[in-house]
Parts: C-alpha cells; structure tokens; sequence
C-alpha cells in the first residue's frame, strides 16, 4: 500500500528530544528528590513551575508537527533554560522543607530533573540552529595512462581519496 507522502507528518529532532527531557523532568518530579522525599512533596511552588514549563515544550513539539499554532524556537529555549535554572537552584540551594532537616541527602529524583532540563535545552537549541551538510561533486581527472582505442578507461577506486597533487595549480594572472 503506498501512502501519499503530503499526510505523513514528519518528526523534527531538536522538539522531539526536548520533548523527551520535559517528560523525564515530569516524571522526576515522582521520584525522591532528597531521602524519602518526592519533588511534589518538597516544594511549593516550584514543581508547578517544571511541570508548566515541561507542559510549554510538550506544546513545542506539537507546534513543530504543525498540530497546533506556531511557537517561536526563542520561546521554547528560554523555557528549556529556565527549567534548567530552576533545576540547578535546587542541586545548590536546598529547599526549605528540607534545609532544617539536618540535611537530607539529595536523591535519584533531582539527577533525573537535571538531565530532563538538559535534555530539553539540548533539543531547543537543535530546534533553533540548522545544520547542513554541503556535499560539492568534483570531476576526476584522467589518469596518465590513456586507454588504448575501443577500450574501456581504466575503473578507479571509489574510496580513493583526492590529494593536493590532484588537484590542478592555481591560475596566473
């Protein structure tokens, strides 16, 4: 069965992978951030906050897919790099729920948020640069045995690479 090419919907990298990192960073927020602690528990304010930022890129993913209206890749990095800040505070600064407590240690939980912010600001920064690859054909000069009449050149190798003393010499003026 051949489908038609104009209704398959295409999965662009850089809002798939940030996708992917606000997801980790919401399913982070279940886990134990500090020893028997969840990141919902922990905080008051904050785990609304990375759940609506990760909720933000979620819908970049679907602006990116054309699914919903367009975001600008600007919003989406600011978003992904806020996450990240509000990630790192954390890592450095110890909420108050638990900065009393002798100092719980910091748990699986918070190692994942980080890596789902990084995630999400690895994706938004693919998603604002383009990257491309320009491949330039070049003719390949004879080589210095010519073949006889009525015979096929001589076949080159494919991965032989060009040197410097392939190539012709500059021009003069």
């Amino acid at each position: 069965m051949n489908a038609d090419p104009r209704s398959s919907t295409a999965i662009p990298v850089g809002p798939m992978v940030a996708a992917l990192g606000a997801l980790l960073l919401i399913a982070s927020l279940f886990t134990d951030w500090y020893e028997d602690i969840t990141g919902f528990t922990v905080f008051e304010f904050n785990d609304l906050l990375l759940v609506g930022l990760a909720l933000v890129t979620l819908a970049a993913l679907a602006a990116a897919m054309r699914l919903v209206r367009p975001l600008d890749p600007g919003v989406a990095l600011a978003v992904a790099i806020l996450a990240l800040l509000v990630v790192l505070s954390q890592i450095v600064n110890d909420p108050p729920a638990v900065a009393g407590d002798n100092g719980r240690d910091q748990d699986v939980g918070i190692w994942l948020a980080l890596a789902g912010a990084a995630l999400m600001v690895a994706g938004a920064v693919l998603s604002t640069v383009r990257l491309a690859i320009a491949v330039e054909p070049r003719e390949r000069r004879p080589s210095s045995a010519a073949p006889a009449a009525g015979e096929p050149p001589a076949a080159t190798r494919v991965d032989e690479a060009p040197t410097v003393a392939d190539d012709p010499p500059p021009p003069r003026p």
